[in-house]
């Protein structure tokens, strides 16, 4: 569950944008603010079930746009990269670790 929790978080963080007003504020309030289905229905004013209807809705959407955009994807192979590169270089060179650290100030 928690492996799903830090995938919907980055396919949220990269993909809001295309998302509703309504369907960015349920994401964030269930999966950042760990609000249950219920307290954003009471919120909200609307059922559970439509609560639930709308983020899995939401969720089968972000994947979609993951799937052919593969932002997320591409993210994790940078981070892993640069990981590699500084386990290579950890000690020969300042200027360049001070690159890779400029490069993950960008994600």
């Amino acid at each position: 569950m928690l492996e799903k929790t830090t995938r919907m978080n980055y396919l949220f963080d990269f993909y809001q944008a295309l998302l509703t007003p309504k369907q960015r504020n349920y994401m964030e309030m269930y999966y950042l603010e760990d609000y249950s289905l219920g307290e954003i229905s009471e919120e909200a004013e609307v059922s559970r079930q439509a609560v639930y209807d709308n983020i899995k809705r939401t969720e089968s959407m972000l994947e979609s746009y993951e799937e052919k955009l593969q932002l997320y994807d591409k993210f994790q192979q940078r981070h892993s990269l640069i990981k590699e590169l500084e386990t290579v270089i950890a000690s020969k060179d300042k200027v360049i670790i001070d690159k890779l650290n400029q490069l993950k100030e960008l994600d």
